[in-house]
């Protein structure tokens, strides 16, 4: 965060390739996609290669039409998320097919627990009903077919996303919902919040240690007997991968609700600096001299009808040698108003945060409902009663 700019909230990495915008949302592709879809192609195509043999080489082509169509399946449980935040009028800032899955960016939190646990639950409610539609799809293919093995592979791929983030710890749905609970049973989604990050750090631990054991004791399937060197190395990496991601969701699920929880304390009527009007041509020191003696902290240049102008801008003040102050007019050290750069007085938490960042500026014209001058308010200021309500304790 650059100085005197607002804080802005933590931000995923940049988006990838852009590849629509279905409800006016953007979809992009993060370059870790390619590397999660040579590694299904080469896995199915393993699988392949036992069940239809007679494919050859064309067995990765089918393996790279079923990535395709899996991360198509992903976008669908994503977008029934982005569908009910637009429908409860929350903003998506886009969706993000990445590694291991997708994620919705919806940029404010539901009003309430049952919102809460609705736009958690539409995702793994819509993998459910794809998975369904793929096995009613099955019934009138023939076994052993690329078909019929495509469509099997989607129907158990769809219920393994579903089930997955059934799971009752944050990041994952089923931590959104459990956490929709806690905070409709304590009335605080703070505590909401805590109980299903610790709930996802429990998952991370138990996917760490229970999967490579699950896997190798054959309760996923495959028999002792055949789970070689490799495959035990490649089932710690995968545990290892997923509980990362776990791990790290949870605690930035409870960093931003720590965030969310703060910003109501900031309010623009309390930080904004009182300011005294000067004229175009007021010599800085005349200025100052009077913002000391009204014990104001700012500078207005107005017109002579006393329409705010311009603002004077702090750091132009400080890099004026005192000895040059009276011939130095403010008008030289200000920055012209913008519609943008005037912000309500009611302004708090996010609006006030989205006001700010919508016209970036060191300082900002703060006027009353009726369009009276109230103060200025500096960016500056904004920023270090954030990181001052981020430290104390929630």
């Amino acid at each position: 965060m650059a100085k005197g700019e607002p804080p802005r909230p933590p931000k995923e990495p940049g988006g990838g390739i852009l590849m629509g915008r279905p409800f006016g949302v953007p979809v992009y592709v993060a370059p870790s996609w390619f590397l999660v879809a040579a590694l299904i192609t080469w896995v199915f195509g393993g699988q392949l290669d036992r069940v239809l043999p007679e494919l050859g080489a064309a067995r990765y082509l089918v393996s790279l039409f079923f990535a395709v169509a899996f991360y198509a399946s992903v976008l669908v449980h994503e977008l029934a998320h982005t569908v009910a935040a637009i429908r409860f009028k929350l903003p998506v800032r886009r969706i993000q097919l990445q590694f291991f899955g997708g994620v919705s960016e919806i940029e404010k939190e539901a009003e309430t627990p049952g919102r809460e646990f609705v736009l958690a639950f539409v995702g793994p409610l819509l993998s459910l009903v794809l998975a369904g539609l793929f096995y009613l799809a099955m019934k009138p293919v023939q076994p052993g077919t690329v078909p019929g093995v495509l469509l099997a592979g989607l129907m158990v791929s769809n219920l393994i996303v579903a089930a997955f983030n059934l799971l009752p710890g944050l990041p994952l749905d089923g931590g959104r919902m459990l956490r929709a609970v806690v905070w409709k049973i304590t009335g605080k989604p703070m505590s909401g919040t805590v109980a299903a990050a610790w709930v996802g750090r429990a998952l991370a631990v138990a996917v760490l240690v229970g999967l490579p054991l699950l896997n190798s004791s054959g309760g996923l399937g495959g028999g002792t007997e055949d789970t070689g060197g490799m495959d035990t190395v490649t089932d710690a990496l995968l545990a290892a991968i997923l509980a990362a991601i776990i791990w790290t969701g949870a605690g930035n699920s409870l960093r931003m609700a720590r965030l969310r929880e703060h910003l109501p304390e900031l309010r623009a009527r309390t930080l904004t600096r009182r300011a005294v009007p000067v004229e175009t041509d007021t010599p800085l020191s005349e200025a100052l001299r009077r913002a000391n003696a009204a014990g104001a902290r700012a500078l207005v240049v107005v017109d002579a009808d006393g329409h705010p102008l311009s603002l004077v801008r702090e750091s132009a003040i400080v890099g004026v040698p005192e000895h040059r102050r009276p011939w130095v007019p403010v008008s030289g050290l200000a920055q012209d108003l913008t519609d943008d750069m005037r912000v309500s007085a009611e302004l708090s938490g996010e609006e006030l945060l989205d006001a700010l960042r919508a016209a970036p500026a060191t300082e900002y014209l703060v006027v009353e409902n009726t369009g009276e001058i109230y103060g200025v308010l500096s960016a500056a200021d904004v920023e270090r009663a954030f990181v001052k309500a981020m430290a104390r304790p929630s």
